[in-house]
Formats: C-alpha cells, sequence, structure tokens
C-alpha cells in the first residue's frame, strides 16, 4: 500500500492539482534550455514530488531529471549516478547532495533521462527533450481517444519510460494522475481511472482474477477506456482472452529511445514514419518522438531514422509484424530462426502457460533451438515431441525446439520482459548436470 499522506486504504494515491504554486500544466509552455543541468531524483515509488520535478523539468523552469530506482543494490545504483553524471541527486526523502564539478549538460532541449538496458543488460541514459515527450502523450491521447477529464493509472516504474509516460500524459492533459505501488485486482478496480498502461504479467493476472458473482462488484478492468499493452510481446491467446471480457486492449510497440509505444496496434502514432529494411528486416523509425541521444555519447543528428534491434514486417493491411530481436536470431544449420516467432507459436500450443526461446550452442549445427516452457499443469507438462509437431505443423521444420526445459516461471526483468541473460546463464550453469528443470 502506498505510504503517500492522503494514500486512499486499497494502496493508491491521487496526485493534488495546481503544482508549484498555480501551473496549470494543461498550458505548459516548451522553453528551450541551454547548458541545462541534470538531477537524479531516486525513486522508491512515484509521487507528487516526482510529478512536480517531472512538470518543471517539461516546462524549462527547473533542472532537467534522471528517475533512478532507489531500490537497486548498493553498488549498482552509485555506478549507475556516476554513468549519469548528474549535478545534484535527490533523494526519497526531498533532500538533494550537490556534486560539485562532477555534472556534465544534457543535450539542449532534453528534459528527462531514462535509463534502459533492455534486454541486453548495459544501462545506457536516454536523453529525451520534452518536445519529444509532449508529441508523444499528445498523440497517444487523441489516438485513445482520451476525454477532458478522464485520469490515467500508473501502475509501472516511472524509471521507466511505460511508467514516466502515463505521468506526462496526465500532465499534458491536465489530470490527477492515480499512483499505485501493484496492479492488483482490488487496487485497479478501485482507481476511478479510465485508462492504464500494462505490461503483458500484469494483465494476464488481471484476467485470471475469480469474477464474483455479485454485479456490485466489477471485474478490474471494467471500466476503463483503454488498456495500452506494451514492454514485451503478448501471445495471441492472451490477446484473445482480453477481448473476450471486452477489456479495450492496445498494443504497443517502442522503446525508450522513441518516448515508449510510437506503434499502436500496428499503426505508427501521428508523425511517427516507420519502414522495414529490405536487406535485414531491420524496423526502423523515425519522427518527433525520438530521443536526442544517449548520455556521454556524440550527439545523433536531429533528424534521422532510428535502426531498431528488432525485425519486422507488414501485414496485407499495412500494419507493423514485430517478429522479434534481430540479436537473439539462431542459425542452425544455417538456417535463421527468429525465437520470438517461435514462442508466439508455442504460447499457442496446449499445456503451456508461458515461453521463451533462446539458443544453445550446438557441436553439430552450431546452435540448437531451447524452448524453455511453464507448464498450465506441473504435472502434466507438454512433451518435447507435442511442442515440435506444434512448430512444425506452424514454421519451417527447422524452427522446431530440439530441446525443452521446463520450469516454475521465467524470470522477468521489472520493465515486464522475460530475463533472458539470468536464464541463459542459469541453463548454462545446468548444463553439465544434465538437468531439464529450472526452478526460480
Amino acid at each position: 500500500m502506498c505510504s503517500f499522506p492522503g494514500c486512499g486504504p486499497d494502496g493508491w494515491h491521487s496526485v493534488t492539482r495546481n503544482l508549484r504554486g498555480g501551473l496549470k500544466v494543461r498550458d505548459l509552455t516548451l522553453t528551450i534550455v541551454t547548458n541545462r543541468s541534470l538531477h537524479a531524483v531516486l525513486v522508491d515509488r512515484p509521487g507528487p514530488r516526482l510529478l512536480e520535478l517531472l512538470a518543471g523539468a517539461l516546462d524549462g523552469s527547473g533542472p532537467a531529471i534522471a528517475p533512478v530506482d532507489a531500490r537497486l543494490p548498493r553498488p549498482r545504483l552509485d555506478a549507475l549516478v556516476e554513468a549519469l553524471a548528474p549535478d545534484g541527486v535527490e533523494g526519497p526523502d526531498g533532500e538533494t547532495t550537490l556534486r560539485s564539478g562532477q555534472g556534465k549538460a544534457v543535450a539542449e532541449g532534453t528534459a528527462v533521462v531514462v535509463t534502459t538496458s533492455g534486454s541486453t543488460g548495459v544501462p545506457k541514459g536516454v536523453e529525451l527533450s520534452a518536445a519529444a515527450l509532449m508529441h508523444s502523450a499528445r498523440a497517444s491521447l487523441a489516438r485513445v481517444g482520451a476525454r477532458p477529464g478522464e485520469r490515467w493509472l500508473c501502475c509501472l516504474p516511472a524509471t521507466y519510460i511505460a511508467g514516466l509516460q502515463v505521468l506526462v500524459r496526465s500532465l499534458v492533459s491536465d489530470t490527477d494522475p492515480v499512483l499505485a505501488d501493484h496492479a492488483d485486482a482490488q487496487t485497479v478496480a478501485a482507481s476511478g481511472c479510465a485508462h492504464v498502461s500494462l505490461v503483458p504479467t500484469q494483465l494476464s493476472r488481471l484476467l485470471d482474477v475469480d469474477i464474483p458473482t455479485n454485479p456490485d462488484i466489477p471485474a478490474p478492468l471494467a471500466g476503463f477506456r483503454s488498456v495500452l499493452l506494451g514492454g514485451a510481446a503478448a501471445a495471441a491467446g492472451l490477446l484473445d482472452a482480453a477481448r473476450a471480457a471486452r477489456v479495450p486492449v492496445v498494443t504497443t510497440y517502442g522503446m525508450t529511445e522513441t518516448c515508449g509505444g510510437c506503434v499502436y496496434d500496428g499503426i505508427p502514432l501521428d508523425g511517427v514514419r516507420v519502414k522495414i529494411d529490405d536487406e535485414d528486416g531491420r524496423i526502423w523509425l523515425a519522427g518527433p518522438v525520438l530521443f536526442s541521444g544517449y548520455r556521454g555519447e556524440p550527439r545523433a543528428p536531429g533528424d534521422q531514422w532510428l535502426r531498431t534491434g528488432d525485425l519486422g514486417r507488414k501485414d496485407s493491411a499495412g500494419r507493423l509484424v514485430v517478429r522479434g530481436r534481430a540479436d537473439d536470431v539462431i542459425n542452425t544449420g544455417g538456417a535463421l530462426v527468429v525465437p520470438g516467432e517461435v514462442a508466439a507459436v508455442l504460447q499457442t500450443c496446449p499445456g503451456v502457460r508461458d515461453v521463451a526461446v533462446l539458443s544453445q550452442p550446438d557441436p553439430e549445427w552450431g546452435e540448437r533451438v531451447v524452448a524453455v516452457v511453464v507448464p498450465a499443469d506441473a504435472a502434466d507438462p507438454p512433451t518435447l515431441e507435442l511442442l515440435r509437431l506444434h512448430v512444425k505443423e506452424r514454421l519451417p521444420r527447422y524452427a522446431a525446439p530440439s530441446r525443452v526445459v521446463m520450469v516454475d516461471a521465467v524470470p522477468m526483468l521489472s520493465s515486464g520482459k522475460h530475463d533472458l541473460a539470468r536464464l541463459r546463464r542459469e541453463l548454462l550453469r545446468r548444463e553439465q548436470s544434465g538437468a531439464e528443470s529450472v526452478t526460480y
């Protein structure tokens, strides 16, 4: 439950209007600030202070900010702050420690620096301008048809772009976000919000909640007008279940470098352009939502295409279909396998609750396809033969996994993505033992 003053009984907090002495955030004026200072803000949970600092960062009246998870292990936290090179660090208690002579100016117009590691584990500071953040927020509000006064529920970490953008949308639309520690059914149902951003794991858990027969107790997502879903690929079965429950799910694709989701249900937001490289199938993105550069690295030209790490294609209706990560492609005997496509197929196999697909070295084929499966019934898991047949009926034969490992749960990053780096380490550690079961 949220511990902020004024916190509601169900673990959520409503932020007060008119921040910083009566500022009407709908009328945020964009001011380009040069030689701007950067303050790292240690966040244990989002609160009114973070929203106040974000408003100042967007309108230029305050420093640029870099939200950092205060709950990180101390060595990693110290290393992250050192890499960000801020002029000051504000702790969860509101006290600011200045770092005289250690700060580095951010790119012109930068309002927020968000750290990201994706699935690689190597953190980077992504500099995002106020113009890019607000364009993204306005385009998102327009796409979902947000009406005046409709509020957003923030139940994702504000240190990630998805959670931060919920706050930006609230500031741009002059509404009070509801800040939740967790996306549990009671908190979501009691929030009174019309819009929310979730990751697939959160949506799955909310759909799995037993719906009471009492008509006075609504389903957790009843009444929401849009549920943005991103952070990781969503299984087709999850989307089907959500739509069958009349949950207005909108799938989003994007990354920190694009101020979060910039393609909704396969269609780019206003001003965003998408193209697919004819040679390697990479997705390229352009438009006013692009980042300014990486912290401490040479600045990228202002108007250019971003070459993503993802593979994609356009369907018959011209919508973007994300196939998976280019860096994860498995080369087995000269044939190229996209793990994301195999995982999407396996998600539809009977007896599979969750699945991740990765590679392992193979002396004969170079690499082999490995399926890490969370069975729907641990007492009756799907066999390797069943999984292979299911894949071969839908994809080329070489895409079928040659090994299956049963797990209780696939390890997750706090962003909602599978923690593939941890999973690879664990499988490698157990390879010598020949164990086919991994417990987390």
